[in-house]
């Protein structure tokens, strides 16, 4: 029968618009951009009823006598069919709705948004809502899987993704389309289709052919083309029997494909050439209403598919149906709109006059109408194993059956991240931050009025902002305090260009720029002190100075995905294998430069959040290295703890909506801040106006951090890690606060002693001494006073022995630092030897005095290093027996006999330590905080050493011995010094602790070497004498200190015994004015 193709008529104002049909084909039903939705009763109907949902309506759907609506005010309405009565708001976005969806069954609506979220809703309860995350650009279109397993989305991102609606994740994604930054600028809408019934293909319009992919393996099984279509298809949709695909182009062309066998059966051409903007078939299947952009409705029924349907299978409505669809006459219609030429009449092709079911027609005009549509073989057999299909009751003759292959049904692979630069919004945005870091702010405009690029510093001392012509059309960019590194891709016709702008230069000069090699595209970019560099797509890093002289030059294990620089650090990320399941598997490498050039971190894993991209990577202000992954957690290199990775906060906590993210731009560890953009309903800030910079805190994720014992110990270990670059920068040559470092300390002690204080009350003594473990030994001396004073001697009687362990350690720490001090020494002597020999000055003298100083700093040591362990005993000796006698009393008593072990009086320097004393510690928590002597660094106590110090030059000792006096005159100006410092000096000078200690250990040492000489006997004795355990050195240091007293008390006995202050027969009270001088002269110790 004649076709009938009646004039479109008008419908909605000029703008998108769509039309479907409700489910009985009686109503066609339209909405468009001015706000209304009508339903026509048919297409000369003048009369239609209205509901107006909003100022716009971008998108609408239909079923089950519920009229779903997106209009311009951001919601999803509902709307009674056909009373048009409001019926609620199914969901909400942060701008519009860009389309909507129903699934088969109507009990559920999708919809896709401007602010990159699909929504899936439930229409009997709007509350039950799943939302779809992972476009990073505005939603063009959504469509359900028939079964309701899956759902479908194009983005102006340039992808096409299928969802799994109950996991809500990504099943696959496939980079098809042009990216654009909105709706309004693609060039196709793009809506999917997936086919009714068995579901079985999901048709995806890819510019001006139609890609088909199978559903569960999600292979490209085919592609319909036509030769005659020459601009984009803009929407597609399926007949009701699944057999038959018509598509919409931009210019206007309708076509209607046979699946089957992909050849196209019908084209019709729109009468102005208007854009086709949606199409919906009738229920059934003998009528396509479609509307274009200028709000126009049109109908094409009463056409013919120009096949044979099985008579056999097929309901005879069905066929009646279908044969009518495309009729005899659209050769009119095609030569009208596509060619100029007339059409033949049609005829049957010769032999083919028979009924065999499987007879294939060709159209009268005796030729196929697709020129273009004949497939390979390959794509063609991909459809033959269709027999469950409702479609495959049309067999065209050259179907041939098809092999059963495995189907794969293992873990998918995930794409790859491209690669980004940190701290950039997409490319695809026209305008777009180019890069925003702590030093500035650089963005690129790129429209149809400029393309630009504005450089703007947060400090303006350091530059004056910058406008820069975009002319090589650079994408990515970075900046630093010295210079702004510009690159831009390759095209057919030149090659990728860096381009730097090193405005710090002192010459006039300070524009340069390099070509990279044909075929090699920059992909990431950063710029350190001194130095940028390039990574490219050959997996190429490629390393310039400021100044452009080109430098090393090495090969990635993967391809990059973006890299940062802070000082002579570089920082890389790239793929280091195939992810599956949505994993990306990364790799870090950590590079420092400088003098010494080494690699920290050498292609270990990257740590990510299950399911997750990498977002942000960079350094914070003071030089460690952190990232933040899509789901908003923050981690930084723990340096510390073997270069690990450390969360310390996340982002999406703190989101008021599941739609709302932070963009991050810095870090700060002194102060602790996290510093970012709050981007509501997207994952990306707008250029204008100029968003605003919050600060977000830190929490590490420990357990349980609502109690006061998980909120301390979350406060001090994030104390540690945020304070770990002091070493870092320490180490690397840099100036340190020294204030910030010690008060950093004074806190973490702070926290310590706390949680000790909560542990004693909760009766957790094996957790006290685990505390103390982490204390420094004055605070492990508080510790000891708070354990006592609570009555709990055995953890007192531990704490000591942790005490003990910790002197011992800063003993061997200071041993050997004067090792190696010694070892300087010896050098030196070597090289100044001939200055040595020219000097007139008498050996011995110069060995006496390097004698008289060992004796000074051995006295020193002493007297600082013995009331330590002293007072740990006399403390619980005090607490064990109840005694009263008061600590003041104590501590003369012990200063006394301090004095009695000691050569005369207490020496000046004595009551000046170099570090804070324990005892003056205890004194002072009285009066203060319970830890206000521990903010400074650990107490280290000097060692009893039995090596000479570094021996000064010649002419130093001269100096010392013409201008000054000896050590023992300085300690004792009473006393008379000897006749003859190198008389008798064995009896003069009490032995040392190695000497005590050789002196018992020679024979053994000579036992099991006897072939050794004296000086290899007593190298051999230092050896080991180094290696002795705590326990050791305390009694080797007892022995030592007993048997300088004895030589004392013979020496000095007369002189002491008329205040002899030690308890026992003939003991006398102190005066009071010998008292309050030894208690002036010991400040430093009291």
């Amino acid at each position: 029968m004649p076709c009938e193709r009646k004039p479109m008529r008008y419908g909605h104002s000029e703008g998108h618009t769509e039309v479907c049909f409700d489910e009985t084909g009686k109503f066609i039903v339209t909405c468009g951009n001015d706000g209304d939705v009508r339903i026509w009763e048919s297409l000369d109907d003048d009369d239609p009823k209205f509901i107006t949902v909003g100022e716009k309506a971008y998108s609408l759907a239909l079923k089950n006598g519920k009229l779903v609506t997106a209009s311009s005010n951001n919601t999803v309405q509902i709307h009674t069919f056909p009373d048009g009565d409001p019926d609620g708001i199914l969901t909400r976005f942060t701008t519009n709705a860009t389309h909507v969806a129903f699934n088969s069954s109507g009990s559920r609506v999708a919809a896709g948004s401007s602010d990159f979220m699909i929504k899936v809703v439930e229409v009997s309860d709007s509350s039950q809502q799943k939302t779809l995350r992972g476009h990073e650009a505005p939603v063009l279109s959504v469509t359900f899987d028939p079964k309701d397993d899956f759902l479908a989305s194009a983005s102006c991102d340039g992808s096409v993704v299928v969802w799994n609606i109950e996991e809500q994740t990504q099943v696959i994604s496939w980079p098809l389309l042009q990216k654009t930054n909105d709706v309004s600028n693609a060039k196709s809408l793009c809506r999917l289709a997936w086919q009714p019934g068995q579901a079985k293909f999901l048709a995806v319009p890819v510019e001006t052919k139609v890609h088909l992919y199978k559903r569960g393996s999600w292979d490209h099984v085919s592609t319909l083309t036509d030769d005659l279509l020459t601009q984009y298809i803009n929407v597609v949709a399926w007949s009701p029997c699944g057999r038959f695909l018509a598509s919409g182009s931009v210019g206007g062309v309708l076509t209607v494909w046979d699946v089957n066998s992909k050849l196209c059966v019908e084209r019709y051409k729109h009468e102005k050439g208007f854009t086709v903007c949606s199409l919906a078939w009738h229920p059934s299947g003998s009528q396509i209403a479609y509307t274009d952009t200028e709000g126009c409705l049109g109908l094409y029924h009463s056409v013919n598919t120009g096949f044979k349907v099985s008579s056999s299978n097929v309901p005879t409505k069905a066929t009646k149906d279908y044969d009518d669809l495309f009729d005899d006459d659209d050769d009119r219609v095609m030569d009208e709109g596509l060619s100029d030429t007339n059409s033949p009449v049609k005829k049957p092709v010769a032999g083919d006059d028979d009924d065999d079911d499987d007879d294939f027609l060709m159209p009268a005009t005796g030729r196929v109408r697709n020129r273009g549509a004949i497939l390979d073989d390959e794509n063609s057999d991909k459809f033959g194993d269709d027999d469950d299909d409702t479609g495959s009751t049309v067999v065209p003759a050259a179907a041939l059956p098809v092999p059963l292959r495995p189907v794969y049904e293992g873990p998918m692979p995930t794409p790859p991240q491209k690669a980004f630069q940190p701290g950039s919004t997409p490319a695809h945005l026209t305008h777009r931050f180019m890069m925003w870091n702590s030093v500035g702010i650089v963005r690129g405009y790129n429209d149809e009025q400029d393309n630009a690029i504005d450089i703007e510093f947060h400090d303006t001392a350091v530059h004056h902002a910058m406008h820069l012509t975009n002319s090589l059309g650079h994408t990515i960019a970075d900046l630093s305090q010295e210079a702004v590194l510009l690159a831009c891709p390759s095209t057919d016709e030149l090659a990728s260009k860096l381009q730097c702008l090193h405005f710090s230069s002192w010459d006039t000069n300070k524009e340069w720029m390099v070509d990279l090699p044909k075929g090699e595209d920059a992909r990431a970019l950063c710029l350190g002190q001194g130095w940028a560099a390039v990574a490219t797509s050959t997996m190429t890093l490629r390393l310039f100075s400021v100044g452009g002289v080109q430098r090393e030059i090495f090969s990635l294990p993967g391809p990059v995905v973006c890299m940062a620089g802070h000082g002579e650090q570089l920082l890389i990320v790239y793929h280091r294998a195939t992810g599956f399941d949505g994993e990306q598997p990364l790799a870090v490498q950590l590079l420092q430069f400088g003098g010494r050039k080494r690699q920290i971190i050498s292609g270990e894993p990257l740590p990510l959040s299950h399911k997750s991209y990498l977002s942000w990577l960079g350094f914070s202000a003071e030089g460690t290295p952190c990232y933040v992954d899509s789901e908003g957690v923050v981690r930084i290199l723990n340096r510390a703890l073997g270069n690990t990775w450390t969360p310390v906060c996340n982002t999406r906590e703190t989101c008021k909506s599941k739609s709302d993210h932070y963009w991050v731009v810095g870090v700060h560890e002194n102060p602790q801040q996290l510093r970012c953009i709050p981007c509501k309903g997207s994952r990306y800030p707008p250029t204008l106006p100029r968003p605003a910079v919050a600060v977000l805190p830190f929490k590490l994720p420990l357990c349980q951090t609502t109690t006061e014992k998980g909120q301390m110990e979350e406060q001090f270990w994030r104390s540690v890690l945020f304070h770990n670059h002091y070493g870092f920068l320490s180490s690397s040559g840099y100036e340190i606060d020294e204030d910030g470092q010690n008060q950093s300390q004074k806190e973490q002690q702070e926290l310590l002693m706390k949680m000790f204080a909560l542990s004693c009350k909760l009766d957790r003594e094996f957790r006290c001494v685990e505390l103390a473990e982490l204390m420094t030994q004055n605070v492990v001396t508080l510790a000891i006073r708070y354990a006592s004073r609570s009555r709990r001697m055995a953890l007192a009687q531990r704490l000591s022995e942790i005490a003990l362990e910790k002197a011992s350690e800063v003993q061997a720490e200071q041993l050997e630092e004067q090792e190696e001090e010694s070892e300087y020494s010896s050098v030196r002597n070597r090289q100044n030897q001939e200055e040595e020999e020219e000097q007139v000055e008498e050996p011995g003298e110069e060995e006496d005095g390097q004698e008289m100083e060992t004796e000074m700093e051995t006295t020193e040591t002493r007297k600082r290093l013995f009331p330590f362990f002293l007072y740990i005993s006399v403390v619980l000796w005090r607490h064990l027996t109840h005694s009263d006698v008061s600590e003041d009393s104590l501590k003369i008593k012990f200063m006394a006999y301090i004095q009695v072990l000691g050569s005369g009086k207490p020496s000046a320097s004595s009551a000046q330590p170099r570090v804070t004393n324990i005892l003056d510690n205890m004194t002072s928590s009285r009066k203060s905080a319970p830890l206000s002597g521990s903010a400074g660094k650990p107490n280290k106590s000097p060692v009893l050493k039995p090596l000479a110090p570094r021996p000064k030059s010649k002419a130093a000792a001269k100096r010392t011995q013409n201008t000054e006096p000896a050590p023992e005159q300085q300690k004792q100006p009473d006393v008379a010094p000897p006749a003859s410092l190198a008389d008798n000096t064995e009896n003069k000078r009490p032995k040392t602790g190695f000497q005590l200690w050789l002196e018992e250990n020679r024979k053994s040492i000579i036992a099991d070497q006897p072939d050794l000489e004296e000086t290899d006997v007593i190298k051999e004795a230092m050896g080991r004498f180094r290696t002795l355990s705590a326990e050791e050195r305390l009694v080797n240091e007892m022995k030592k200190l007993t048997h300088r007293a004895s030589r004392q008390r013979q020496g000095k006995r007369k002189e002491v015994l008329s205040e002899d202050p030690r308890p026992g027969p003939g003991f006398k009270p102190l005066s009071p004015a010998w008292r309050d001088h030894s208690l002036s002269s010991h400040k430093g110790l009291l």
